[in-house]
Parts: structure tokens; sequence; C-alpha cells
């Protein structure tokens, strides 16, 4: 059955319906999100309950999709209001999907192009995801300074500091906004390692393919007395502990190592 599911005209049929189930889900998403959004705005300032229901939306298509396995592992904080930074590694636009299985919510900081998804784009703005327009020094500094907002209405936020994907499956240097923005507010770190989204669909293709994927909740890096001068080992701490974790999840997977290596020049500002 499983090598049935790797031909490709098999795998075109269980992504069309996929991607019906998440276009359906998203639709009928939007006036629950925006009903929620208008009875909680007086005193969830955050959108926290929001934002929560709209993670939910892709929960339809991971019960239905046989394609994709998400897996989520790790604990979480037990207050994630606390709130935290969260920086995770970039694999794909799935990762926004892998992420939702998390049972938390948090703001996440994404490149204005999927903002202007129709419907989909609505519903991260009700639930007040941060709009970025990627490698705009003006836009990145402004998504920081609303990003801090959010944190100051207690909701953690998600920040990808590579800005976009490798080519080769190494990770990118990390951009410092996410952890000048931990620094100066004295939020913690909370890092989070992604594998296998990145297999899920095929390159620059509407086509997807059978793939597990994981998300591992790793150690919280506290910022508690730390200044502008401890920005880059807080960045290298928080980027060596990912590759580590990431590093465990393929051995766990028992996927071969990548042949290829290098890494991209970062496009996000901040």
């Amino acid at each position: 059955m499983l090598a049935v599911m790797d031909w490709k005209p098999i795998r075109a049929v269980l992504s069309a319906w996929s991607w019906l189930v998440f276009g359906i889900s998203v639709i009928l998403w939007l006036p629950m999100v925006a009903l929620v959004r208008l009875v909680t705005m007086p005193f969830d300032k955050g959108a926290y309950a929001a934002g929560y229901l709209f993670r939910k939306v892709v929960m339809p298509n991971g019960w239905l999709n046989p394609l994709w396995r998400f897996t989520t592992s790790g604990d979480l904080p037990d207050d994630m209001r606390h709130p935290y930074v969260v920086v995770a590694n970039h694999e794909s636009f799935v990762d926004m999907v892998l992420l939702s299985h998390l049972p938390t919510e948090m703001k996440y900081l994404s490149k204005i192009e999927i903002l202007k998804i129709p419907v989909l784009g609505q519903l991260m703005r009700l639930s007040r995801d941060i709009p970025l327009v990627r490698g705009d020094a003006k836009s990145g500094i402004a998504a920081l300074k609303i990003a801090q907002e959010r944190l100051d209405q207690k909701t953690s936020v998600l920040i990808f500091p590579e800005g976009s994907r490798s080519k080769t499956g190494e990770l990118r240097e990390f951009s410092a906004g996410a952890f000048k923005l931990a620094i100066e507010g004295g939020h913690p770190i909370l890092p989070l390692a992604i594998y296998g989204t990145r297999d899920c669909l095929e390159k620059h293709s509407w086509l997807q393919s059978r793939a597990n994927a994981e998300v591992r909740v790793l150690e919280p890096i506290p910022t508690e007395g730390l200044t502008r001068r401890d920005l880059d080992q807080l960045r290298t701490q928080t980027r060596d502990a990912i590759i580590a974790g990431r590093e465990q999840l393929r051995r766990e997977h028992g996927d071969a190592p990548p042949t290829d290596e290098g890494i991209g020049e970062n496009e996000l500002a901040g």
C-alpha cells in the first residue's frame, strides 16, 4: 500500500484531495475565528483565543491526508503566556502546518505573501500574526516592534531566523532580530527543531509526497541579565541547540545524513 502511494498519479489524486480538504477547512474556519475574535476582543488584546482556534484549521487535513504523518515531541513550558521568543529552523511552507499541532498559541512572523492569500491571510490577520516584507530593513524593524507588542500582551512569538530555507538542507546563518527582541525584553528563547517537512512537497510543485515530519521542543534558554554584547553568543547557542536537535531527529527517523553542505545568504532583515 505504501509503495502504491508513491506512484505519481496516486499522489496527484491524494494531493488534490488534501488541498481540497484544506481549502474547505479554511473557508469554514473564517467565520468561527472572526466570531471568537469579536467576542474576546475586549479582554484578549493579543487574540490568543482566536489564534489558538485558527491553528487547528490543519487538523482535518491531518486526519484525512494519508501522505503526511506529523508528530510532536519534547515538553512545552508550563506557561507559554510567560511569554517566549520561539525560534525554529525553516524547511518548508509546511512548517506552519506541523507547528500548529503543538498544543499552544504563538504569533507567527510571516512573509507578507502568505498573508495576501485569500481567506488564509484574513485568518492570519484575525489571529494577529505579524507581516514581514522579506529583504526590506524597514519592514524588519516594524515587524519586530509589532512582535514586542504581542509579547507585551502575554503571547509568545515565533520567528524563523533563517528567513528562507537553504537549498542544501543545512541551516542558514541566523539573523539577529529574534535575539535582540529576547534580550531587550528579557524574554527567554524557546528553540524548536523541525525535521521532515522538506520532504512533504515536491520542489516548485503542488504535489505532495509521503513524509514523516516532527517538531521537537528543546530546552528554553534564559536571557535574564544579558545585554547586546551577549547577542552573538545567544544566537550561536540557539542555533547549535537546533542543529543538535535536528540531528537527533534525523537519527531517530533512520535517515542518512545530507550529502551537500553549505549555507546560503540570509534574507531576513533585522
